[in-house]
């Protein structure tokens, strides 16, 4: 499957090939795909990313490049995840296995392209692995979009991270130690990011942690529905002033900060 304006090359990682894709010029961000694949949407966002002067890589994890989405796509997607052995979608005290590949291309990416580092924005299943990437010391720049593992099936899931406790450790020396820092994006009354979630990533990383949180609840200014999840893809307002777009500029800024 091609994408329109991306290169396609294969990359491996201790055994595991998988593809990706590839567009820009510049530090490299790596953009990992929210459920259900790759889809036209996410591939809007990856454009604006490497118009902003970064080399995007989209790793194609799951689902069918550029497939449309719909109800059926999704809950197979969702499926086929549950019994995957790379992704582990209600461990809360565990990093999916799937991290440790995308270190390795993080590592990789940093290689070839040189600079301060690399960044990685994680969205919905995937938001978390921006954090659990950050044990590589080439990561610089992660972004946690909606992170919705694990799955907030329990009162004791709502507020933990999917990451183990050695590698949270280690973020939280890097980020006291190297300055490292973690942006954070939400919609307040997205029942798939429960609110102790983001009040554990501020108790853990502290000054570490810059959260984007916008209003979707009742009566909200901009009329955001309270089923609003994706803050960089579906759910993004290309309008001046809007707090989604707020939120993209945000996070394109940071991405300059922490790379350029």
């Amino acid at each position: 499957m091609s994408i329109q304006g991306y290169s396609a090359s294969e990359f491996t990682h201790e055994g595991v090939t998988k593809t990706v894709y590839r567009r820009g010029r510049g530090p490299g961000v790596i953009i990992i795909t929210e459920v259900p694949g790759i889809h036209e949407a996410v591939v809007t966002f990856a454009n604006l990313v490497a118009d902003a002067g970064f080399t995007v890589v989209l790793p194609d994890l799951f689902g069918e490049p550029m497939k449309p989405v719909s109800g059926g796509y999704l809950a197979s997607t969702m499926l086929k995840l549950c019994v995957s052995k790379e992704f582990k979608l209600l461990a809360g005290q565990e990093s999916s296995p799937i991290t440790n590949w995308l270190r390795g291309l993080a590592r990789a990416l940093h290689k070839e392209l040189g600079g301060k580092g690399v960044g990685a924005i994680g969205m919905c299943l995937t938001g978390n692995f921006a954090l659990s990437m950050a044990v590589e010391p080439s990561l610089m720049a992660p972004v946690m979009s909606q992170p919705a593992l694990p799955l907030p099936v329990g009162k004791a899931r709502r507020g933990q991270l999917a990451i183990a406790p050695d590698e949270l450790a280690t973020v939280k020396r890097r980020v006291k130690d190297e300055g490292l820092k973690v942006l954070g994006l939400c919609f307040t009354h997205d029942g798939k990011v429960p609110r102790e979630r983001f009040e554990t990533l501020k108790r853990e990383l502290k000054e570490g942690f810059e959260a984007i949180e916008i209003d979707s609840g009742p009566g909200n200014a901009h009329g955001i529905k309270p089923s609003a999840h994706s803050v960089l893809t579906v759910d993004l307002v290309r309008e001046t002033g809007h707090p989604t777009e707020q939120a993209l500029q945000r996070t394109l800024s940071f991405l300059r900060e922490r790379l350029q």
